[in-house]
């Protein structure tokens, strides 16, 4: 496997693509990867025979067009105006998708399908998630050089004058969790919550098929240069069983694999390819992998934390961390560092849309999983001792030894969160906030930052707080939590409102021009369109599922409590679920109330629905366990 071609390098030339593909004949396809709103990846068969002879066609995005029935872009390319146009991405590496299972007769290889990155043209416009993000970096980098050349000197790093700096770096990582089982197998919720309590899986040793299957993605992944850094377990899972021949039977587990950051863009790209990968290599061994953000409520969800950084470049050719303090010993962060922080922490209203935008995303941002539901920050107690408190939502990541690693380290993210449009969103409030600190001392931002709510600032919101060294769960009430940093949204249409309810904060995100409003539109009206969808089709047909299965255990034996117990479980089973001619079940209510587009009524409906089934499915399991 080591004769195979798995990257072509980002910026190779037209000559230098042909020749590698030329001499690499069980490459028989290639697939143009353009990104929707909803960060779904396009992949079709190309034959390599029609790239090879249309190359200029396929740079110009001439040769391959999609419609807008085929990808997500809402309001955009309508049924009567769906034409969307392909143009190649060769700023980006090109990464090669080997299919193990279909051999090349010719040459003994397996078949390889070269993954192109692409735009998305519709009327003219780059219309596509990945566009969206290069775009914003492009005025980003514009705005700080202005910014640079006109305020040549930042506190805490008087090291790097500002005229000298040529270029602007802004990097990015992500790392992947994932639970990982045995086809159909039905998880054992309760016996799997106790250990995750107890503790027992976390940074376990894997076995059988699932320790060859990890060991297989870390060595596939570093031959395509993504410079692993770990693969382990999570907290989550149980003990396999072993059947008769020695096989792994029972597997449900949760896994984490991480690799090395890289510019923003092609970090975003290589998360799409890292996710198919780990798929593949754990389908081979006969096991299925999961990546939504709360597979199974009850137990921890999958995160996917997103590491933030940027840099400068100087005309001697020189490096610069830009979040860096020149003495990590007596600040934080430079001042250019706090601006950044702030920026994000201040605008994460019209970020968090692009962050939780599903159903599922929101289900796993609950107190108690280490899922961060409040917008506050921790930096340390000292500068000489660097925070790491997992219950906030950006921590700042720092390490005294090297001045290239200090990052921001967003957690709220999931594997199925649009890091295209997250990270673009993050970058344009970045800015916002490094304008407004640019001119101050870093004693003053370190004040900023760390001011009580209620407390006038020069950019943060008087009536929050931003910054706490305790444990965001355990030290506060949530009465104090929502007063402090804010009411979390509970559901999708919440969340989507926040682009209406802080207009000034999407003036922030909007001002480079990339996430514009029709792109804000789209993305928008596809989420709400998924949320109403999946409630209907399969959030409360799963609901009355439970609700059916909750029925009275008929016994010789059944005590008061029983009767009384089965009573309140029968009376929420109606109340969710049966009608009568007078009166309509939550169910109901809520099905009619997206149908006719009271989206609040319906959001308001959904938190009901999801705290009565929890208020069942409790009452039930202690009914069920009173029985002998």
């Amino acid at each position: 496997m080591d004769e195979l071609l798995y990257v072509i390098p980002a910026n190779s030339s037209k000559e230098e693509v042909l020749k590698a593909v030329k001499d690499h004949p069980e490459i028989k396809f290639v697939s143009l990867v353009g990104v929707d709103m909803a960060g779904n990846d396009t992949d079709e068969k190309i034959p390599v025979r029609i790239f090879l002879k249309d190359i200029d066609e396929f740079y110009a995005g001439t040769a391959v067009q999609t419609d807008g029935s085929s990808v997500v872009l809402t309001g955009i390319a309508t049924l009567n105006n769906a034409k969307v146009d392909m143009p190649v991405d060769p700023s980006v590496n090109w990464f090669v998708d080997y299919n193990m299972e279909n051999y090349d007769e010719e040459t003994g290889k397996p078949v390889g399908t070269l993954r192109i990155p692409s735009f998305l043209i519709h009327e003219g416009k780059r219309v596509d998630s990945r566009a969206v993000l290069a775009d914003t970096l492009a005025y980003v980098k514009k705005e700080l050089l202005a910014l640079f050349k006109a305020h040549p000197q930042a506190s805490g790093l008087e090291s790097i004058n500002g005229n000298e700096v040529t270029d602007i770096q802004f990097t990015s990582a992500t790392e992947l969790e994932f639970w990982v089982k045995t086809p159909l197998e039905e998880a054992a919720i309760e016996e799997m919550s106790a250990s995750q309590v107890l503790q027992e899986q976390y940074w376990e040793r894997t076995h059988g098929a699932v320790r060859t299957a990890m060991e297989q993605c870390l060595e596939v992944l570093d031959k395509y240069g993504f410079k692993v850094e770990m693969g382990h377990k999570e907290v989550g899972g149980l003990k396999a069983q072993i059947d008769e021949n020695g096989h792994m039977t029972h597997v449900c587990e949760q896994l984490e694999i991480d690799w090395r950051f890289a510019d923003a863009l092609q970090a975003a790209d290589n998360e799409l390819f890292v996710r198919t990968i780990v798929r593949e290599v754990f389908r081979a061994m006969g096991l299925e992998v999961n990546f939504k953000a709360k597979p199974m409520i009850g137990l921890a969800g999958n995160g996917e934390h997103t590491h933030i950084g940027m840099a400068a470049i100087t005309k001697d050719g020189k490096l610069h961390n830009l979040f860096t303090a020149d003495d990590q010993k007596k600040d934080f962060m430079s001042s250019i560092g706090y601006g950044a922080l702030m920026g994000l922490l201040k605008n994460y209203e019209v970020i968090n849309p692009f962050v939780s935008a599903t159903n599922d995303s929101l289900n796993r941002l609950k107190p108690g999983f280490e899922a961060p539901v409040c917008v506050v920050t921790s930096l340390g107690h000292t500068p000489e001792i660097p925070s790491r408190n997992r219950t906030i939502l950006a921590g700042l990541i720092r390490d005294l030894t090297n001045p290239y690693a200090t990052r921001f380290e967003l957690r709220a993210c999931n594997p199925y969160t649009n890091t295209y449009l997250v990270l673009a969103a993050i970058y344009s409030s970045c800015l916002d906030g490094i304008k407004a600190t640019i001119t101050h001392t870093t004693a003053e931002c370190l004040a900023e930052i760390s001011k009580e709510a209620g407390e006038e600032g020069f950019y943060l919101e008087k009536d929050r707080a931003y910054r706490s060294e305790d444990d965001v769960f355990e030290d506060y009430t949530e009465e104090e939590r929502t007063r402090l940093f804010g009411a979390p949204p509970a559901t999708v249409w919440e969340n989507m409102q926040n682009f209406e309810n802080y207009p000034e904060k999407l003036a922030v995100i909007t001002a480079g021009g990339a996430l514009r409003d029709q792109i804000i539109s789209a993305f928008r009206a596809g989420a709400l369109t998924r949320w109403k969808t999946e409630l209907v089709a399969r959030i409360i047909p799963e609901n009355r599922d439970i609700v059916r299965a909750a029925k009275e255990i008929k016994s010789d034996f059944v005590t008061d409590l029983d009767s009384y117990n089965w009573n309140k479980i029968n009376g929420i089973r109606s109340y969710l679920a049966k009608d009568s001619i007078d009166e309509k079940s939550l169910f109901t209510l809520l099905i009619n109330a997206l149908n006719e587009g009271d989206f609040a009524t319906a959001s308001g409906l959904q938190v009901e629905m999801y705290d009565k089934i929890e208020e069942l499915k409790g009452l039930y399991d202690s009914y069920v366990k009173n029985m002998i």
